[in-house]
């Protein structure tokens, strides 16, 4: 399964590779593709996956080889190279590198308890106490959605809100000794990027990860020169313009990172080792390095792809997605961006088929996979509400059968009819299950989830209208009698 429905929003990977230094590759490369070759498979992935809008770009040690945008954004305007995007939770490689960058200043220690640093960090669990700066960009922590209050932090307007929310809340497993995908981790880091360094961490970030790079049109969040437009999400095939989900379009550690594909080249190279060297090649490795526990290192996981081992992390901010990764053996950096999100997102598929043209294999065109799996959940749509007009309208039919039966037997032939009410109401559980425990609401869950959402919802309106005519007409039938 490929990032299929409420999907990962984090690439977690399968195993990680240290990173690479400038010397002679791990193996015999081979040839650059030309950049017309790649220009020409992005030209039929969009076709094939019918993005709106996607913007790419192909590095090669301190190289760009093809950096281009495709399609249009929501206002209509062509996507290019250095159209702004949000990356999501690529956005945590980007945290991970300032706080490696007060390290190597001496400024910053990876073992020391983050409570030391930071006053406002307490929570009701005297574990929190032992919580180290590993920890956090290792997402080791404990920290989890399932035990703070997420609804409390995303509404808070600064970080030092953000982490006195934190106070009430619980860790779910001892600090190191197990891994969890949290937001919290990297926002918690971010304040103590401002602490450490005595800036803001968008004017940080600026001053000591993008500036150096060349990063020009790179920003956190609302600091961007030019904001992204509104992203897209998928309705049944059909593209909806939406803006961003509250609490997403943040400019936290986490998540807030605005850059552009041009500005994404020179940081890949950067983190294969052969761009602007922003901290010691040994915090670059450490960067990329698994932690104890679980095959993430500091906001990077691992992933085979085509047969290539890479670094990999992706993130979705619900209306825009993203995919980064790094291949250690040819010294190749990517980055696949796109202002839209849906129930299977095509990144992952477009990332594949550049890793293969770097490897001077055939890449694979993208299929339709997101309209087919949008059109069977139309059709399920489609025939769960005939079924209710039908159930509605046979409902005396049914009542007058049932005539005469005790109540259990009677309650046994509803049941069926209620499952999909059962199902919509625990529905954000499950998406919760399927996310690794990442907390779902119900808000959240109309944007790319929108057709499983609508699907399940109108079976659950079905099923009830059935049972409750059957239930009216059977009143109405022992009434008469």
């Amino acid at each position: 399964m490929k990032r299929h429905l409420i999907g990962l929003v984090a690439a977690t990977g399968l195993a990680l590779f240290p990173a690479v230094a400038p010397a002679a590759h791990a193996a015999p490369p081979a040839a650059a593709p030309a950049p017309a070759a790649i220009d020409a498979y992005l030209a039929k992935a969009m076709k094939s996956t019918g993005l709106p809008g996607m913007s790419v770009v192909v590095t090669r040690d301190d190289t760009i080889v093809h950096a281009a945008g495709y399609g249009h954004d929501a206002e209509g305007r062509p996507i290019t190279k250095d159209t702004p995007m949000q990356i999501a939770s690529l956005s945590k490689s980007f945290t991970a590198m300032a706080v490696m960058t007060l390290v190597d200043e001496g400024e910053i220690k990876l073992d020391e308890p983050v409570a030391a640093r930071l006053p406002e960090f307490r929570m009701a669990d005297p574990r929190a106490a032992k919580i180290t700066v590993r920890h956090l960009l290792n997402q080791t922590s404990g920290l989890s959605d399932t035990t703070v209050d997420i609804g409390a932090a995303q509404a808070s307007t600064s970080f030092t809100g953000y982490v006195s929310t934190l106070s009430t809340g619980r860790l779910a497993a001892d600090p190191g000794a197990h891994w969890e995908y949290c937001n919290v981790n990297y926002d918690v880091a971010a304040r103590l990027v401002e602490v450490a360094s005595g800036r803001p961490y968008g004017d940080y970030m600026r001053r000591r990860v993008f500036g150096p790079l060349g990063m020009t049109r790179s920003a956190i969040g609302r600091q961007a020169a030019e904001p992204p437009s509104k992203g897209f999400v998928s309705l049944y095939g059909a593209w909806v313009p939406r803006a961003a989900l509250p609490g997403f379009a943040n400019d936290g550690g986490s998540g807030g990172v605005v850059t552009t594909a041009a500005d994404m080249g020179r940081w890949l190279s950067s983190q294969t080792g052969h761009g602007v060297p922003l901290v010691k090649p040994e915090s670059l490795r450490a960067m990329h390095a698994p932690s104890a526990v679980q095959d993430y290192g500091m906001g990077w996981g691992g992933d085979v792809i085509g047969g290539a081992r890479l670094l990999v992390h992706a993130g979705n901010l619900f209306t825009y997605t993203a995919v980064q990764a790094i291949d250690p053996d040819t010294g190749y950096g990517f980055a696949v961006m796109t202002n839209s999100a849906s129930l299977y997102e095509s990144t992952y598929d477009v990332l594949r088929g550049l890793v293969a043209l770097s490897r001077g294999d055939t890449p694979e065109v993208p299929g339709r996979d997101r309209q087919t799996i949008e059109l069977v959940l139309g059709l399920i749509t489609l025939t769960a509400a005939a079924l209710g007009v039908l159930g509605v309208l046979r409902s005396a039919r049914w009542a007058r059968r049932r005539v005469g039966s005790s109540g259990p037997r009677v309650a046994m032939r509803l049941v069926p009819a209620l499952l999909p009410a059962a199902l919509l109401a625990g529905y954000p559980a499950l998406a919760s299950v399927l996310m690794n425990g990442r907390t779902v609401t119900w808000e959240q869950l109309t944007y790319f989830p929108a057709p499983l959402t609508i699907t399940v919802a109108a079976a659950a309106v079905a099923g009830v209208a059935t049972t409750v005519a059957r239930l009216v007409r059977m009143r109405s039938v022992v009434s008469s009698r």
